[in-house]
């Protein structure tokens, strides 16, 4: 598992500040809470309008992926990218909802698909395919055929698409060096 030192300097862009103007205010509105990384996105509307839009199909229950399986690929990606920040909002906020345990959170950090606390196929499945997509970019057709039969052939494509978002957005959350929000846990709190 790589492991990423933290930046110590400042935040490389500022995120908008209130008060907005209104296209500002609706597109905040529009992405959720005003955390930084959204308030990054909202310095430019029109790019909050788009992240949006995706965001609406990618993580809500219209997806194939279920809830629990999106924020395995999510938080697995973000640690693989070394992006605390939003690392520690979806552990925050999704890890009840999405019934992981401290155990198995300290595998998606520091661990790995074989652990024990990984009893569900399907989980493994969703995890080999994440560590296998930010090693080399593809999946063998072992994997491909592992993940298929745990998850489906629509939720093995959503998964896909919702790795590489997350690995966008962990390049925005390191380059820009967004600090941690309020209350996020860090890496070091799972590390094992």
């Amino acid at each position: 598992m790589p492991r990423f030192s933290k930046h110590s300097g400042q935040p490389r862009l500022d995120p908008v500040e209130p008060p907005y103007d209104l296209e500002t205010t609706a597109a905040l509105e529009a992405l959720g809470p005003p955390i930084a990384l959204f308030r990054i996105f909202a310095r430019r509307p029109e790019r909050a309008r788009g992240i949006h839009g995706w965001g609406q199909y990618y993580l809500s229950r219209r997806s194939a992926l279920d809830l629990r399986h999106r924020e395995l690929v999510i938080d697995r990606t973000t640690v693989r990218c070394g992006a605390e920040y939003e690392w520690g909002i979806h552990t925050a906020v999704f890890t009840a909802k999405a019934g992981l345990d401290a155990g198995q959170v300290r595998s998606i950090v520091g661990g790995g698909p074989d652990d024990t606390c990984w009893s569900d196929p399907s989980d493994r499945a969703v995890l080999r395919a994440v560590d296998a997509l930010c090693d080399s970019n593809d999946l063998t057709d072992d994997q491909w055929n592992e993940l298929t039969r745990e998850i489906g052939d629509e939720a093995a494509v959503d998964l896909l698409l919702l790795c590489g978002w997350y690995h966008a957005i962990s390049f925005v959350a390191r380059a820009l060096r967004l600090p941690p929000e309020p209350d996020t846990p860090a890496f070091t709190d799972y590390s094992p």
